[in-house]
């Protein structure tokens, strides 16, 4: 069982991700300038709400992350007041993308934007953020939040600034960006993309995630005095709740199997995402796959 930027405001939300692009898009890498895959979403909420999260190179409940259907892909989700926004939205995300790389799962229904959310959308979807990896922007209400990875302070100061000009006064413009580890690219080319498996429905690892995670030891263990948070991720198969469980479940069990590979464990922490940060659709077999996976983070 199994990066986004959300523009918030009114009862309606957007959400749009790039993995692969943000580090590639955003740098993120919108995934590696973004690091992954690159996803959108629009969500009926109590206000209305964006979230763009990209990939290296550009859950079903309202609201929620939107999903990346493979590298490079960006899923457009939720529900937006009208087909005019709806429009407005797709096309910005494309003219941003490339329409090819574009998924379509944005809806219409009843919900309320506040007022000129259109334009103020518009007017954070811009190029610069290319420069994030691993990103995501959100935008709730008249709160915007930008998350990600970039590659030094002065890009990390003035993405926010850019973001906070182009908005008016109600809106607050919150920088959760940080710039890139040199550590976190050694992690990420050890683990190369591959998926430390488990058990069907169970946190007993595999022989073949066993070696997996193996090499992941010899590779944190080389990076002296560095903390490290372990990410379980589920796919959106089953209760929210239980999948959360099983993420915190196998997080944990990786924790377990690498202190006793003597990486200490005080430098490890970890959490259980569930099916909330999705790297590929769940509408696929193959989808679902790639979204149980196990995450390591560098922490700064």
């Amino acid at each position: 069982m199994g990066r986004s930027v959300r523009l918030g405001a009114g009862r309606g939300a957007v959400r749009l991700a790039c993995q692969g692009l943000l580090r590639a898009c955003l740098g993120m890498g919108m995934a590696a300038a973004w690091h992954g895959p690159v996803w959108a979403q629009v969500g009926a909420q109590v206000g209305a709400q964006v979230a763009v999260q990209p990939s290296a190179q550009a859950p079903a409940a309202p609201g929620a992350p939107a999903q990346v259907q493979g590298a490079g892909q960006v899923v457009v989700r939720g529900t937006v007041p009208d087909e005019s926004t709806r429009q407005a939205i797709l096309s910005r995300v494309r003219a941003a993308y490339g329409a090819q790389r574009v998924v379509d799962e944005l809806g219409v229904g009843q919900v309320v934007a506040p007022p000129q959310w259109k334009e103020h959308v518009d007017r954070l979807l811009l190029a610069d953020l290319k420069q994030v990896s691993k990103g995501q922007l959100s935008i709730r209400g008249n709160t915007v939040e930008l998350q990600g990875e970039v590659g030094n302070e002065a890009v990390r100061q003035q993405l926010a600034s850019n973001m906070a000009t182009s908005l008016n006064p109600t809106y607050t413009v919150r920088n959760g960006l940080q710039v890139a580890s040199r550590a976190q690219d050694l992690v990420d080319q050890a683990l190369a993309n591959r998926i430390v498996e488990f058990e069907a429905g169970s946190a007993v690892i595999t022989p073949r995630g066993q070696a997996i995670v193996d090499e992941m030891a010899l590779a944190l263990a080389g990076l002296k005095g560095k903390r490290f948070e372990v990410i379980g991720h589920t796919d959106a198969d089953g209760h929210r709740a239980g999948n959360l469980a099983l993420s915190q479940q196998r997080a944990q069990a990786v924790k377990d199997l690498l202190v006793a590979r003597q990486v200490p464990a005080d430098a490890i922490t970890t959490l259980g995402a569930g099916p909330d940060r999705p790297v590929a659709t769940n509408a696929t077999p193959e989808g679902r796959a790639r979204n149980r996976r196990i995450e390591f983070r560098v922490l700064p």
